[in-house]
């Protein structure tokens, strides 16, 4: 059995399942805690040389990931491709409420580096691909050239598609099925099912 199948990541987190409003303001049913992810780099070193083998050809100067797990991950990948390494750090919104509404911001250090260099957006999982689109957003802010957006485990469609309307590349290593609903629709809440709102409080879980 290979060792980079979605089921496999799946076996190196905890996850439950119940009602779960995530950072990009969509609902779930199951959230994945991330947080102790890269804490034995062995066991998810396949996964990590899998992806960094798919963004090669892609010949990027720079990865950058979004805090915690993505910039975790990039700065493995930049080391196995020898490019240069940065991340995004998020900035929430005072006022709750709306799609998409956290941002990525480069630390001042970055900003110059950046400009007209080709990168690579990575996360550790991306479903709804908020951290993502955030960092993207951010990237273009300071005219750098973000080339493709890669991702350990790609849950559902919704943020893959976001990236190829963009005429974005995008790798994963693994890929699975997600439900996501935008709040109007969600099943869950029709059921009268509580909502936990895990973006208020996590540090690190799937976007």
């Amino acid at each position: 059995m290979s060792q980079t199948t979605a089921a496999a990541f799946l076996e190196l987190v905890d996850g439950r399942r119940g009602h779960f409003r995530l950072e990009s303001y969509h609902h779930s049913q199951l959230w994945l805690d991330l947080d102790a992810l890269f804490a034995e780099p062995r066991r998810i070193a396949p996964f990590v040389a899998t992806l960094a083998d798919a963004l090669r050809p892609h010949a990027v100067s720079v990865i950058c990931g979004p805090l915690l797990g993505g910039a975790f991950l990039a700065q493995l990948i930049a080391h196995a491709l020898g490019v240069e390494f940065c991340f995004t750090e998020r900035v929430m919104p005072a006022e709750p409420g709306g799609l998409y509404r956290a941002r990525y911001v480069l630390p001042s250090a970055f900003a110059a580096r950046l400009r007209g260099k080709r990168v690579a957006m990575v996360d550790d999982v991306m479903s709804a691909g908020s951290a993502l689109r955030g960092t993207y957003a951010e990237l273009l802010e300071h005219d750098a050239v973000p080339a493709v957006a890669g991702a350990l485990l790609i849950l559902g469609s919704t943020g893959a598609d976001f990236f190829a309307d963009q005429g974005v590349a995008v790798e994963a290593v693994a890929r699975d099925n997600y439900d996501l609903w935008l709040p109007a629709d969600c099943p869950l809440c029709a059921s009268g099912l509580p909502l936990e709102d895990v973006a208020a409080l996590q540090k690190e879980a799937i976007e």
